[in-house]
C-alpha cells in the first residue's frame, strides 16, 4: 500500500510503501439531537459541549462530563470528571488532575503513558533528564517467554527537581505498570523517590525502578 503523507504543522509530503496499514479514524461526541441549543447549551466545532472548571455547562444546573466535552475520550477520565462534579453538586471541591491521567494502547506490546512527552518539554523550554532501561534486561520480562522481553520504560524528570513530568512505557503489561507512574506523579514524586522505593524480585515493576534510578543518577542491572 503506498501510503501519502505530510507533517501537520506543514512540510513537503513523501509517499512510502507498507504492507500493511491500520487506520485509526477517531470518535466524536453523540451530543446531535440532545435538544441542547434549546436549552442555550453551547457546542463546539467537534460537538463537544462547553463547560467551566467545574463542568458547569451555560445552564448553572446542568453539568457535562467524559466523551461530551473537551479530552480524551478514555473512560477512566470520564469517572474522576464524574466524581468531581459530584462533589461540586455536593459543596465539596472536586478536582481531576488532568496532568496525570493515563492512557494505554491495547496492543502487543502494550503502550502506556502518562503526563509530558520529551518533545512536550522541548517546546515547553523545560529542562529535563530521561531515563530508560530496556525489558530485556528485565528477568521476568525474558522469563515470561518470547516477545515478552521487548520494549522500554522511559522516566522524564525536572532537571533541576527531579520531579517525575512524564512516564512512557512499551512492553508487557505497560497499562498496569503505569499506575506507578500516575500515582508518583500525583503525589509530586521525584525519580529519586522511586528508585530507591524497594521492588519486589523478579517483577516487571523493576524496570520501572531501574528507569528512575537512570533518571537521576544510573541503573544497577544494565
Amino acid at each position: 500500500v503506498a501510503i501519502t503523507t505530510e507533517p501537520s504543522k506543514g512540510g513537503d509530503q513523501k509517499t512510502e510503501n507498507y504492507d500493511v496499514v491500520l487506520v485509526a479514524t477517531g470518535r466524536r461526541p453523540y451530543t446531535d439531537g440532545l435538544g441542547l441549543e434549546s436549552l442555550g447549551i453551547q457546542t463546539d466545532k467537534l460537538g463537544r459541549i462547553d463547560v467551566d472548571s467545574h463542568f458547569r455547562t451555560a445552564v448553572p444546573s446542568i453539568y457535562a462530563i467524559g466523551d461530551c466535552i473537551d479530552g480524551p475520550m478514555l473512560a477512566h477520565k470520564a469517572e474522576e470528571e464524574g466524581i468531581a462534579a459530584v462533589e461540586t453538586i455536593a459543596g465539596f471541591a472536586g478536582h481531576v488532575n488532568y496532568d496525570a491521567i493515563p492512557g494505554v494502547i491495547y496492543t502487543f506490546p502494550e503502550v502506556a503513558s502518562v503526563g509530558k512527552t520529551e518533545e512536550e518539554l522541548k517546546e515547553a523550554n523545560v529542562q529535563f533528564n530521561k531515563g530508560t532501561f530496556p525489558f530485556q534486561a528485565n528477568s521476568r520480562a525474558r522469563a515470561n517467554g518470547t516477545g515478552n522481553a521487548e520494549g522500554f520504560v522511559k522516566i522524564l524528570a525536572d532537571k533541576s527537581t527531579d520531579k517525575i513530568l512524564g512516564v512512557h512505557i512499551m512492553g508487557p503489561n505497560a497499562g498496569e505498570m503505569i499506575a506507578e507512574g500516575v500515582m508518583g506523579m500525583e503525589y509530586g514524586a521525584s525519580s529519586e523517590d522511586i528508585a530507591r522505593t524497594c521492588h519486589a524480585h523478579p517483577t516487571l515493576s523493576e524496570a520501572f525502578k531501574e528507569a528512575c534510578m537512570d533518571a537521576y543518577d544510573k541503573p544497577i542491572h544494565f
